[in-house]
């Protein structure tokens, strides 16, 4: 029993020997219902497992993680600094049956492999696209891919759509990265501590203290996380040293004020063609936000072919607001599989 209630496949279990009673007919709507308030109950708690067993891939000579899940067209979630696919955990349910759910671990990230050597020139952009990317190929995504991104993810997920415009079929964006910004687009509350790790100060705040994940990520999100998902978090950069790197190139590869030239330039780009592209678009604006707000948030509003929902969260939205989350995407992507079918 959950709840007083059967559970669902006690209340499901029907004699198909015997015609069902005008009884058991008339229950019919009800059992329906009940099997959808415990869906609805299942997917609003806060899980702290994983969503799925991992799978792995080798991609330039390093093994690359990833979750391949269920059928279909593909919907790929794709986490940034210095999270994991495990980012997505509560996320994904709300999309099971409507296609084959994929979330990535970036490289030196969440559970695949790190680079070696490690120093100051590893895990660039460059060579975080080159990895995800020949990982995408890889996993055969087909034609009508539907993307889910945050942070550094959005980079990422932008930009390959901007290089396979004809096989994406929507994409779904929160806490992005949509244009270059200068250091007053930054949130003061946070601004020292970036311009902290561009600097040369950053080997100690980072790979030393781990303030990325200690600090960044500790404050970005509102609510009081358990142990168990600290854990998971935590996890990849226990080890002082190289194996955080991943979590300080990130910062210095931030697109603020002019520099780094090579990622200005394709963050303009895809910025460029977001604001053209008729591809469908689901905003998940956080209030009060974090990066994505002000001049920004208002750049992307301007976005054609747009649904925008608002949503309780800093910067890591998925940790507070993963049910309102999770159901507008089940909704954006109800919408584009039932266009695609009316065509």
């Amino acid at each position: 029993m959950v709840d007083g209630r059967p559970l669902p496949d006690q209340i499901i279990t029907v004699d198909l020997i015997d015609p069902p009673s005008s009884d058991c007919i008339r229950a019919l709507p009800a059992i329906g219902r009940a099997h959808q308030e415990y869906r609805e109950r299942k997917r609003s708690r806060v899980a702290s497992r994983p969503y799925a067993k991992k799978k792995y891939a080798e991609i330039n000579g390093v093994r690359m993680a990833y979750i391949d899940e269920g059928e279909g067209d593909a919907i790929v979630f794709q986490h940034g600094n210095p999270t994991s696919s495990y980012l997505w955990r509560n996320i994904m349910p709300h999309v099971e049956g409507a296609g084959r759910l994929i979330a990535c671990d970036l490289v030196g990230m969440g559970d695949s492999g790190k680079l070696h050597p490690s120093g100051a020139d590893r895990y660039s952009y460059r060579e975080q696209r080159e990895h995800l990317f020949r990982l995408l190929n890889h996993l055969d995504l087909g034609n009508k891919v539907v993307l889910v991104v945050h942070d550094w993810g959005s980079a990422l997920g932008f930009d390959w759509a901007l290089h396979n415009e004809q096989r994406v079929a929507g994409i779904a964006y929160m806490e992005a990265i949509v244009a270059p910004m200068t250091w007053s687009d930054w949130p003061a509350a946070g601004r020292a501590d970036f311009q902290g790790f561009r600097s040369a100060a950053g080997e100690s705040m980072v790979l030393t203290d781990n303030l990325f994940v200690e600090g960044v990520l500790r404050h970005a999100v509102l609510r009081e996380m358990t142990e168990e998902e600290w854990t998971e978090y935590r996890r990849p950069y226990l080890t002082p040293g190289e194996s955080r790197r991943p979590t300080l190139s990130w910062p210095r590869q931030l697109p603020i004020e002019g520099a780094p030239d090579e990622v200005v330039q394709i963050v303009k780009n895809y910025g460029q063609w977001m604001a053209h592209a008729p591809v469908p678009k689901l905003f998940v604006n956080a209030e009060p936000g974090a990066i994505l707000t002000g001049r920004q948030r208002e750049f992307c509003r301007t976005w054609p072919n747009q649904t925008e929902v608002t949503v309780s969260g800093a910067h890591f939205i998925q940790e507070d607001s993963h049910a309102a989350i999770g159901t507008a995407l089940a909704a954006f992507v109800r919408r584009i599989r039932e266009t695609e079918s009316a065509r």
